[in-house]
């Protein structure tokens, strides 16, 4: 199929794509790497006036390290955040999820700000952002806004951003010293959504866990943080028997879809497995098993 006819604006600044944006009274859409965007077209799922094209905004692609966070511009590419050796060092679980994101074709077009912004149900990258307690920047005419993660996401492709704003860039606290990461996830085949995802983030203190972090993914209309199996793991040390518990607080909070793809008992059963994978690698790569 074909899109329906529509204008075409490229932007060279951030006032132009906003100024276009409130000009168009919400019938604009925002282009940037276009992997979620444009297939939405061709089907006729969306049907925008005008399609306002960011790539020549400069200034939009960075990974910076300030201090204690890590910037991300919001045309940052999948495949830099893979390979960053800053991401590397200070957000490795970030590295090692981008891996999973469809095809490397996919990750050299697709964007952090356009992931974020597209917010489907079964991608990495909102997950992250939860997991990591991440910070959206965004702008319109009206001036700067900041969003925390866990109230940018409201329903499937649905994100607490009005229709002449846009988000410029991200930012994510380092994790902190003693604190390891796991992430897991099932997907059909290679490069297909996920089934079901999970990350998880240990910090330790005195040799037990001093903050534990606990995201998921394809189980619900947004992905979500596992907070009843985050208080469960306060204050402990992992065991089997505590993994089990985390497992099955996982799964009671949990009400995932049945589609044509899995049952919503799989997907309860999935992601139990997957927390709990997760969960083992981030106490092993904080060291305890070592301490």
């Amino acid at each position: 199929m074909k899109p329906a006819a529509f204008d075409y604006v490229v932007a060279e600044s951030v006032d132009a794509a906003v100024a276009a944006l409130a000009a168009a009274d919400g019938e604009a859409k925002i282009l940037a790497g276009g992997q979620s965007l444009v297939p939405m077209l061709n089907f006729r799922l969306l049907r925008p006036a005008i399609l306002i094209d960011i790539n020549r905004i400069p200034d939009l692609a960075f990974i910076e390290d300030r201090a204690d966070e890590i910037a991300i511009g919001a045309l940052t590419r999948h495949y830099r955040l893979e390979t960053s050796p800053v991401i590397a060092v200070h957000l490795p679980v970030v590295a090692d999820a981008m891996r999973h994101v469809a095809h490397l074709a996919i990750r050299n077009r697709g964007t952090i700000g356009g992931s974020l912004s597209h917010a489907d149900p079964a991608a990495e990258l909102p997950m992250l952002a939860l997991l990591l307690d991440a910070t959206l920047h965004a702008v319109s005419p009206a001036g700067p806004r900041t969003i925390a993660a866990r109230d940018f996401f409201l329903g499937p492709l649905t994100v607490d951003l009005a229709g002449d704003e846009m988000v410029t860039r991200i930012t994510m606290p380092k994790l902190p010293p003693a604190t390891g990461w796991g992430f897991a996830e099932v997907a059909r085949r290679s490069g297909d959504f996920a089934l079901a995802a999970a990350a998880a983030t240990l910090t330790l203190g005195n040799r037990t866990i001093a903050e534990a972090r606990i995201a998921m993914t394809g189980i619900d209309e947004t992905a979500k943080r596992a907070s009843e199996a985050e208080a469960l793991l306060m204050g402990q040390t992992l065991t089997p028997d505590l993994i089990d518990a985390a497992i099955a607080a996982v799964r009671a909070a949990v009400n995932p879809p049945t589609d044509l793809h899995a049952s919503s008992d799989y997907r309860r059963h999935l992601i139990g497995v997957l927390v709990g994978r997760s969960l083992a690698d981030a106490w092993r790569r904080a060291g305890a098993e070592q301490s």
